[in-house]
C-alpha cells in the first residue's frame, strides 16, 4: 500500500466518498495569527461553525492571539485557543489569558498541552496542572494532546508508560468534569499504526474521542520541516527516505489515502475511537480547505455557500 498520494498532474475534483464525507463531518483546523492574516474571508473556505484552533507559538503576543480569536468568532466559527503549560509563568498569567479570550472573543473551548519547550518558564509543566487549576471551570469543551507515535519529551526511553499513565488520569478527570473532552493528536501519515494506537487506548479503558491529526496538502520539503519541529518520529523517517528521490521531492503531498483508509475502517467499525479529523494546514489554509471541499462533499461546504 502506498503511503502517500503524490499528484503528477492537475486532475478534476475527487468524487466524494460517503465514508470520507462522514469522517470529515465537523472537522477542525489550526491557524496562527500570521497565517490567518493571509485569509481574506474564512467563510469562503470553512464550513459554518468549524472549530478553529488558534496555535500559540512562543513569542507571539497574547494580544495577537486574542485578536485572531475575536476575528474568527465574529465570522461565525468556534474558537479553541492553545494553552501551552510550559510557557505560562504562573496562575496570574493563565487567568489573564483566559479573561482576555473570554472578554474579547467569548471563548469557551481550549486545547491544553504541555508545550514544546524543554524548560518550563514558570510554575506549570503539564496539561494536568492546567486542568487542576480550576480556571477552566465553566468551559464547554477541553481538548488535550494525543501522540500516536509516542512523545519522547515525556517517555524519553521511547516507550509509552508515562504517556499512558497521564491519559488514564485525564480519562478520570473527564469523568468528573462537565466539559466535553477529546484527544487532538499530532499529525500522522499512515493509517495502520494509528488504528493500532486507537485500539490500544480503548483496551486500556481510555475512551476519550480522538480527533486525528492530518497534515494538509503541502510540498514534501515543508512536511519534513514541520515534522522535525513537531517531533514526529517514524513518519519523519519515511519522509526523509522519499526526499532522497529528487522526482518525488518536487511533487505535492495530499492526505487522500490516509483519510480514505481511516474512513473505510471507521465505516467497518462504527465504535472505532477516531471521531473526526483535525487538519494542520502545513501548505496553507486555502490549499487545505480546497482539498476538504473537493473530498468532503456537504461536510466541507463553505459557510458562504449556505
Amino acid at each position: 500500500m502506498a503511503l502517500f498520494n503524490f499528484k503528477r498532474e492537475t486532475s478534476a475534483p475527487s468524487t466524494t466518498s460517503p465514508q470520507v464525507e462522514a469522517l470529515l463531518q465537523n472537522y477542525s483546523i489550526e491557524v496562527m495569527p500570521r497565517t490567518a492574516e493571509k485569509v481574506e474571508n474564512f467563510r469562503d473556505l470553512l464550513p459554518q461553525h468549524t472549530r478553529v484552533y488558534v496555535a500559540h507559538i512562543e513569542g507571539t503576543p497574547i494580544e495577537d492571539m486574542v485578536a485572531t480569536a475575536k476575528r474568527l468568532k465574529g465570522e461565525g466559527f468556534d474558537v479553541m485557543p492553545h494553552f501551552p503549560a510550559r510557557i505560562i509563568k504562573d496562575r496570574a498569567m493563565l487567568a489573564d489569558w483566559i479573561a482576555q479570550y473570554k472578554g474579547e472573543a467569548d471563548v469557551k473551548q481550549a486545547l491544553l498541552l504541555a508545550g514544546g519547550v524543554a524548560t518550563p518558564h514558570g510554575d506549570y509543566h503539564s496539561s494536568m496542572q492546567l486542568l487542576e487549576s480550576g480556571l477552566f471551570d465553566g468551559f464547554d469543551r477541553l481538548h488535550i494532546a494525543g501522540h500516536p507515535e509516542g512523545n519522547r519529551d515525556i517517555d524519553r526511553d521511547g516507550g509509552d508508560r508515562l504517556v499512558m499513565e497521564a491519559l488514564k488520569w485525564k480519562q478520570a478527570f473527564s469523568e468528573r468534569s462537565d466539559a466535553k473532552m477529546a484527544l487532538a493528536t499530532q499529525f500522522c501519515f499512515e493509517a495502520g499504526p494509528v488504528i493500532k494506537w486507537a485500539d490500544r487506548l480503548a483496551a486500556e479503558g481510555i475512551n476519550l474521542p480522538i480527533h486525528i491529526g492530518v497534515a494538509g496538502p503541502a510540498k514534501l520539503q515543508t512536511l519534513i520541516k514541520f515534522a522535525i519541529a513537531c517531533g514526529v518520529g517514524p513518519s519523519l523517517k519515511v519522509l526523509q527516505k522519499r526526499a532522497m528521490d529528487v522526482t518525488k521531492l518536487l511533487l505535492p503531498y495530499e492526505p487522500t489515502e490516509f483519510v480514505n483508509d481511516l474512513a473505510a475502517h471507521k465505516a467497518r467499525h462504527p465504535d472505532f475511537g477516531i471521531q473526526s479529523v483535525h487538519f494542520f494546514p502545513l501548505g496553507g489554509i486555502k490549499t487545505n480547505a480546497t482539498w476538504a471541499i473537493e473530498n468532503g462533499g456537504k461536510s466541507a461546504a463553505p459557510a458562504s455557500n449556505s
